[in-house]
């Protein structure tokens, strides 16, 4: 809405303001019932025109009826339901628990009469299992490519190894074989092997 300005002061809507004339009691009533919301008297009244408007209700008699008879017909509804759920219930009864009930009180009388003592038996403590520390004999296909990815690395690493090895022949004592590799390199291999 836009605001329009009348000497130095602003005032919402499109237009100016018109009077309607209310009997004291209503407009006391409407005052008090537009405080509740924090809005002003116009934005209420607008919006129980509005409301009114889109639910096609008569103040008068026939918004009351529509709404009596939405309550009506949910009403039934929620009653047809509850039934069925009741049908269910007795029915769920009848063919399952009543008989599994008499099933078991046959059995209590056969065992009273009977005057055994149950036997007891030990409880039994399931075994914890270990199973999961046995080694498998398979791998699933994605830890293998990465197992045969590691196996390459690692293979073309002995590799370069290897390639930098010399054989020393001394001029005294016995032949010995010389790696060509930096400390630094030396220690990530340590490193890495470990």
């Amino acid at each position: 809405m836009e605001k329009q300005s009348t000497n130095g002061r602003t005032k919402k809507g499109t237009g100016g303001y018109s009077n309607i004339t209310v009997k004291k009691e209503t407009a006391t009533r409407f005052r008090s019932y537009s405080k509740r919301f924090g809005k002003s008297h116009s934005e209420v009244l607008d919006g129980m025109i509005q409301y009114f408007k889109e639910n096609n209700l008569d103040p008068f008699g026939e918004g009351t009826k529509i709404i009596l008879d939405g309550i009506k017909k949910l009403e039934r509804q929620m009653m047809k339901k509850f039934d069925r759920l009741i049908a269910i219930i007795k029915n769920m009864e009848k063919t399952s628990i009543r008989p599994t009930y008499e099933m078991m009180l046959i059995l209590y009388e056969a065992y009273v009469k009977d005057g055994r003592k149950p036997k007891r038996e030990p409880v039994k403590i399931q075994e914890e299992r270990m199973d999961f520390l046995e080694p498998r004999n398979t791998v699933p296909k994605v830890e293998h490519e990465r197992i045969l990815r590691e196996f390459e690395g690692y293979k073309k690493r002995c590799n370069e190894i290897l390639n930098s090895v010399e054989k020393v022949q001394p001029i005294m004592g016995k032949p010995y074989l010389k790696i060509n590799v930096d400390i630094e390199e030396f220690e990530k291999l340590k490193h890495h092997l470990r």
